[in-house]
């Protein structure tokens, strides 16, 4: 049985505490149901493993978070009537394909209202997406699908890795291939610059939109990342859903709403990079896109490390210190 990695259990854990946090927290305040399903067990699995200093690091890096937002969300403490449940639940990793990537999700079906946390341990990337012959990049993420030029450029540089990998029964190793970032990255960048712009022209006005919805998600959501000693909070409001007012109870913060890009501006390398694109959209977004081997041996396929380098000065982005 192939081990899990370390990152993946302190995510999952990450997700439990900040789970538990909430129930602990609101338990006193409402009606609540906690849904037991396999991600919830997963991720209880996942904090069970830890040492208890670990922990104890990970309750207070949620308490800080959860104290914050039931500060921001006061539908979280407040029901119509003893019928009006809140559901905690943590969701399967299938959701993010779909463009959720919301991890935790406190729901009140009676308000036809819903949170979500997307819960990150040190590190900030917003997707790790693949590129191969048979993913049709294009039509996944944007709903629009990839030109055949795109696959034309891209599949003898796909298939010369399979072959490669099928004769020596996936043995090789990239290293063995000596320059693969200008025979192998750049070749497979340069096609997807190229496909990624065309959409853009022949799609005016979607493509950014669609874009920056598929890597942040397309549901409202706060994003909280656990770092040493302190926490960041930040509020993609993309639809307006978030901070609502409870009757005559309002949030102590309205969070603004983050206006979403209508036009790709350019995709360029990053500077002195083989391995890096930065693709810039109006409104303040700029995403990067570095590919990488995501194993040491030869695989038909690459992978994204896509991260948001800009956005909007409407993301509303708060830091807390947990040094007590």
């Amino acid at each position: 049985m192939a081990k899990t990695p370390t990152q993946t259990i302190n995510g999952k854990a990450f997700e439990y505490a900040l789970l538990n946090d909430f129930l602990v927290r609101l338990q006193p305040k409402t009606e609540i149901t906690v849904i037991k399903n396999d991600p919830y067990r997963t991720a209880k699995k996942c904090f069970e493993t830890l040492k208890e200093s670990e922990q104890g690091k990970y309750r207070l890096v949620s308490s800080f978070a959860v104290n914050f937002l039931i500060d921001i969300e006061p539908r979280l403490s407040n029901g119509i009537s003893d019928k009006d449940n809140l559901q905690l639940e943590i969701v399967s990793d299938l959701q993010g394909q779909s463009g959720d990537v919301r991890d935790v999700l406190a729901i009140r079906s009676l308000q036809k209202w819903e949170i979500g946390v997307s819960a990150k341990n040190n590190h900030r990337a917003v997707k790790h997406s693949r590129l191969s012959n048979d993913i049709n990049f294009g039509e996944k993420w944007l709903g629009i699908g990839c030109s055949e030029e795109y696959f034309k450029e891209i599949k003898p540089i796909f298939d010369g890795l399979a072959i490669q990998r099928k004769e020596s029964n996936a043995t090789k190793t990239w290293k063995s291939l000596g320059d693969y970032h200008t025979t192998t990255y750049i070749p497979v960048l340069d096609a997807f610059k190229k496909e990624l712009i065309r959409l853009d022209k022949v799609n005016p006005g979607i493509i950014a939109q669609r874009l920056v919805e598929y890597l942040i998600g397309n549901q409202d959501f706060y994003k909280v990342i656990k770092g040493n000693n302190k926490v960041e909070i930040q509020a993609y409001n993309l639809h307006g859903t978030l901070s609502l007012p409870f009757e005559d109870i309002k949030p102590k913060f309205k969070m603004p709403k983050l206006k979403l890009p209508n036009r790709l501006i350019e995709v360029v390398y990053e500077e002195n990079s083989k391995t890096t694109l930065l693709v810039t959209l109006n409104d303040g977004w700029q995403i990067s896109f570095r590919i990488h081997n995501a194993s040491s041996r030869i695989e038909a396929s690459l992978k994204f490390d896509i991260n948001l380098v800009s956005s909007p000065h409407t993301l509303f982005t708060n830091h807390l210190s947990t040094n007590v």
